[in-house]
């Protein structure tokens, strides 16, 4: 079990080696990212990081639990003063997407969880989760969106950030041969006119029924031409 420090010098001596183990987990994998390699990138000695932490498992699964942490801080601040939740997923998306594009290796070390630590990757999908599913029955309850499945929805929305990140975000150039390198820090922004795309497609999807048709032109222009 990783040890909590009580003191700031603790604290930032854990979290100079979580740093250093986000950029080697990310470079190297899990299997060549050594306590050497990660100790000498954070500046501390071996039997420092063994105050810290019991093992080089006990660093990952504690890094995933620190970036799983920063992640849902950077969307719940981002979407707090949003008016209704249409608005709340389109703020939270866009720190999901900076924070992806500061952290690429998010990427990396969570895919890495399924084998190296199941629990710890669904302990990062759940915690994620678990809010959505509030917020979405929340939303409901105030008519905000549509009769929907609340966890489906959450689930749904969760694989739409994920995938539209590693494609614009850590793919910038679109570039799926077997030159790129989804793992790079070489990241760049969703593009606006995708976003939009796929907020209208979030929109529609958890919309309430009579306001989708009403905002889709062709649904529209099939039900004004309907004959009565």
């Amino acid at each position: 079990m990783s040890h909590t420090p009580r003191t700031a010098k603790g604290r930032e001596t854990r979290q100079r080696i979580l740093a250093a183990a986000e950029a080697i987990f990310a470079r190297h994998g899990y299997s060549e990212a050594s306590v050497s390699r990660i100790t000498e990138h954070a500046g501390v000695g071996q039997g420092t990081f063994y105050l810290y932490f019991a093992s080089k498992l006990d660093l990952f699964e504690a890094l995933v639990e620190d970036l799983n942490r920063r992640v849902r801080r950077a969307m719940s601040e981002a979407s707090r003063a949003a008016p209704n939740r249409i608005e709340a997923e389109r703020a939270g998306f866009r720190a999901f997407f900076r924070f992806t594009a500061e952290h690429p290796a998010l990427y990396r070390i969570v895919r890495e969880a399924e084998l190296v630590s199941p629990g710890a990757l669904r302990l990062h999908y759940g915690r994620i989760v678990d809010g959505y599913i509030e917020g979405l029955k929340d939303a409901g309850d105030a008519g905000e969106i549509g009769d929907i499945d609340p966890t489906v929805a959450a689930w749904a929305l969760m694989g739409i950030g994920e995938m539209i990140g590693m494609r614009w975000v850590l793919w910038p150039d679109g570039n799926a041969g077997e030159d790129s390198d989804p793992f790079a820090s070489g990241t760049s922004e969703v593009p606006e006119e995708v976003f939009e795309q796929m907020m209208l497609f979030i929109g529609r999807a958890l919309g309430r029924p009579e306001t989708t048709a009403t905002h889709n032109p062709s649904a529209r222009s099939a039900r004004e031409g309907a004959p009565q």
